[in-house]
């Protein structure tokens, strides 16, 4: 494919022949890509399942140290951005979005929540977790630590049994962290974390909020109406009370 209706064309295909759901992946540079993407499925019915924004903060230590540091707008920037494209189309609620560069501590995941990510990707958090350190070898098949490597000696040192619990560890820590912070922004989820909610301090001893740093409409970065209720359903320990809405809405449907 070569633009937007021809990837279309091509994701409904992979859609239609695998019956899975299908999404892109990107670092955001020219927006406006996002724009005819976002206007392409309000009006002609296709379009991806769920979006990847990949922040220009993050990356593998495979990659030029030079598109590391200066390829791709910065997470937060990128997401309001994209996002803002799809909400006026009124399509942000019809897309999962997902979240990804350093976003695997609390305060920046949930940050992500708020600016419309329905989940977020973990990588070099989940890595440095089981042993990685950074030291960018990734390319070459010598990681000193054996996290990527094919060296047989130094993945001797990669003990599931050992790594998983580190891992496991990790993963726990930051769901507790995150609910944390939601329950004492006042929300049991951190999916009902509003822009608003967030403020972003300068060096003036400002306080705007996320919303107006990122320049959000009110509700925008929130799931639907009906996805909020059932959020806080299951929260509050009520999935029976879930599922027979849902089997409303199919009913209805």
């Amino acid at each position: 494919f070569s633009n937007v209706d021809t990837m279309l064309d091509f994701v409904e295909r992979l859609a239609d022949e695998t019956g899975l759901p299908v999404g892109i992946k990107a670092a955001v540079g020219d927006h406006s890509f996002f724009g005819e993407l976002a206007l392409q499925m309000s009006t002609t019915g296709r379009g991806v399942d769920f979006i990847t924004i990949d922040g220009g903060e993050g990356g593998t230590g495979a990659g030029p140290l030079v598109f590391t540091d200066h390829v791709a707008l910065p997470f937060k920037m990128a997401m309001a951005r994209v996002y803002r494209e799809f909400a006026e189309q009124d399509m942000a609620t019809k897309v999962a979005f997902i979240g990804s560069g350093k976003l695997g501590f609390p305060e920046s995941a949930l940050l992500a929540f708020a600016l419309g990510c329905d989940m977020v990707n973990v990588g070099r958090e989940a890595m440095m977790a089981v042993g990685c350190i950074q030291a960018q070898r990734c390319h070459t098949g010598h990681c000193p630590t054996g996290v990527a490597t094919q060296s047989k000696w130094l993945m001797r040192g990669l003990d599931p049994t050992l790594k998983s619990v580190r891992l496991a560890n990790y993963v726990v820590a930051l769901r507790k962290d995150l609910l944390g912070l939601s329950r004492a922004i006042g929300v049991p989820h951190p999916s009902l974390v509003s822009a608003n909610d967030i403020e972003i301090l300068d060096e003036h001893f400002g306080g705007p909020t996320a919303s107006e740093v990122f320049n959000l409409e009110p509700g925008w970065g929130l799931p639907s109406a009906e996805d909020q209720e059932s959020i806080r359903l299951i929260m509050a320990g009520a999935p029976d009370a879930v599922k027979a809405a849902g089997r409303a809405e199919s009913a209805a449907g």
